[in-house]
């Protein structure tokens, strides 16, 4: 069966918030309802968040789609503790729905995921985010990092990379764990907090700091600052390497001409395949 192609935005999800209230026992506050593409989220009665993700079950794979319950095991990183999840096969698609019910945000979502203004985060709100990254980096696990629900394999790092920079050598080096989805929708300010964990594992080293740059590549100033604060990631080959994987998805073949980031993507991506080349 071919999966058809969901916006959450649009398609009518009653039945499946019906289920998930019968199943963790909760009633949504409709009126804090937020829909997204692939996920639709809300505050509950019982004063905690439920997130519900629908998810091909060809993007599931070996991990089981248990991402947000798995990452409670992390330590040092700040996040909401999750507290209950239920999953169910939908009857009708090769589809699986996921609920997590976690802890409420400190705070509201620092911007959309591609910002186009400083968000005037504070030293303190840097400092918590590198205390994280750095927290996240040292722990170990047997989960593989999925951006965009892919498995993030050497070849997919190759053929993303080679799609725009033909002929750079993109063998990785140096895995570390990553949250896979590191942008400004998915933390909190004014007091950081990094959320939406269902695709966090094992990553080239440097995955969370270049999406978080490409994110930021239209504030130049902004850009800069992640590059200053992760340049311990980003300077190293796997870090080069990184930049150029999220900047090819910027400057790829389904870029828009109009986006703000393209000259500036470019510019860096160009520079990090001459340090490739020049080791």
């Amino acid at each position: 069966m071919t999966l058809r192609s969901v916006d959450l935005r649009k398609e009518p999800v009653e039945a499946v918030l019906d289920r998930m209230e019968r199943s963790l026992g909760v009633r949504l506050e409709h009126e804090t309802v937020v829909r997204k593409r692939r996920s639709v989220g809300a505050r509950t009665d019982r004063g905690t968040w439920v997130r519900i993700e629908r998810r091909g079950l060809d993007r599931i794979g070996v991990q089981g789609g248990d991402g947000t319950a798995s990452a409670e095991a992390l330590r040092g990183i700040a996040k909401p503790a999750w507290f209950a999840g239920v999953a169910w096969r939908d009857e009708a698609e090769p589809v699986m729905w996921r609920a997590d019910e976690t802890e409420l945000l400190p705070g509201t979502p620092v911007g959309s995921a591609v910002v186009a203004e400083d968000p005037q985060l504070s030293e303190e709100w840097w400092a918590a985010m590198n205390a994280s990254l750095d927290a996240l980096a040292a722990q170990h696990t047997n989960r593989i990092a999925t951006p965009d629900t892919e498995t993030l394999t050497q070849e997919l790092v190759a053929g993303t990379i080679h799609s725009v920079f033909p002929g750079v050598d993109t063998v990785v080096v140096e895995q570390r764990p990553a949250h896979a989805d590191f942008n400004w929708a998915n933390m909190t300010g004014p007091v950081f907090c990094a959320f939406d964990w269902e695709d966090w594992g094992m990553a080239p080293r440097g995955l969370d700091a270049a999406n978080l740059w490409g994110a930021s590549l239209a504030v130049p100033a902004l850009a800069d600052r992640v590059r200053s604060e992760r340049r311990d990631d980003l300077d190293t080959r796997d870090g080069r390497l990184m930049t150029l994987f999220v900047a090819a998805k910027i400057l790829g073949p389904y870029a828009d001409p109009d986006d703000p980031r393209l000259g500036a993507a470019r510019e860096t991506a160009e520079r990090a395949v001459e340090e490739l080349r020049t080791g």
